[in-house]
């Protein structure tokens, strides 16, 4: 039923985001930094120079707004793909490759009514913390070379993302929050396609029959695999989608217009290879993230709780 469907996708969300969230910080971070102002050279740096400035919470900064919404985000995606399947099926029959490939297209679609306002606002909070400990670096070596001079304490401001969300509205309406909205489409849609045909076949591998479930571990397994491999070919999008949606930059960084001035400049300034960065962070937030989103969604939480429901009231 729909609501289990939604119910399940929200669970899955919330227990896959709580697990990964530090590496997804690491991944936003690692991503907008640019030549000439890196702060972080890998993962483990990233999180380690997160702990000792901002606490061991600084690794879960922007964590709130994507726990509220993740909710809606997966189920919405999870759903979405499952009516689609549905309505390309004919008469029960296999889909083909390209049905299946289409179905992931519209879910792709549909989830980025909740996911560009949801990046939109993590990203601001995620990177807030790099750009303060990039203006504190820049102010100890000014002090460094100029001894007389008197420094200026960098003092970081903090802002939630009601602050933001308030701001956006006000100055630019809603259009505020869908900055970015070609790029997460860019992103979301190629990955949709490759992720639920490749998760689709291979946890039909674990099946001993069509009608029967293939056993939870299968379906983890095809989860974070299909999901890392949809991750890293779509991780370039992920880039210019994350550098578009930055709505601060830290000193000396570029500015972009659009998806095509953004792809231009990286590409002229920092190389083919800057497409890729932080692209093992988030094969390892995927990953995960949707294998327990297909372990929740087919083992089927929901199901159980609404069963359990008419009893109670019995």
């Amino acid at each position: 039923s729909l609501p289990a469907k939604l119910i399940n996708g929200g669970i899955a969300g919330l227990i896959g985001v709580t697990c990964v969230f530090p590496i997804d910080l690491a991944k936003t971070r690692l991503q907008n930094q640019q030549n000439g102002q890196r702060m972080y050279t890998s993962l483990s740096d990233c999180l380690i120079k997160t702990i000792r400035s901002e606490g061991y919470f600084g690794m879960y900064r922007g964590a709130a707004v994507n726990l509220t919404l993740v909710t809606p985000e997966k189920a919405i995606k999870l759903a979405a793909n499952d009516f689609f399947r549905h309505h390309l099926s004919k008469d029960g029959k296999k889909l083909t490759l390209l049905r299946e490939m289409l179905a992931g297209c519209g879910a792709g679609t549909c989830q980025v009514i909740v996911t560009t306002p949801m990046e939109m606002l993590k990203i601001q909070l995620q990177d807030a913390g790099r750009i303060a400990a990039q203006k504190k670096l820049m102010a100890a070596q000014a002090q460094l070379s100029s001894p007389g001079a008197a420094a200026e304490p960098a003092v970081e401001t903090r802002t939630t993302a009601t602050q933001i969300t308030r701001e956006l509205l006000r100055s630019k309406g809603i259009a505020g929050l869908y900055k970015g909205l070609g790029a997460t489409l860019l992103r979301d849609v190629p990955f949709s396609i490759v992720y639920f045909p490749l998760f689709a076949n291979l946890n039909k591998l674990g099946q001993k029959d069509p009608n029967v479930k293939a056993p939870f571990y299968v379906s983890f397994l095809s989860g974070c695999v299909a999901g890392s491999t949809a991750a890293v070919a779509v991780n370039p999008c992920d880039v210019i989608k994350t550098r578009l949606q930055s709505l601060q930059r830290g000193v000396n960084e570029d500015t972009y217009s659009g998806i095509l001035d953004c792809t231009k400049k990286i590409w002229q300034r920092e190389g083919p290879t800057a497409f890729f960065k932080g692209a093992y962070c988030r094969a390892l937030v995927i990953a995960p993230l949707f294998g327990i989103a297909q372990v929740v969604y087919f083992v089927g939480i929901a199901e159980f709780l609404l069963d359990m429901l008419p009893k109670r009231r019995a």
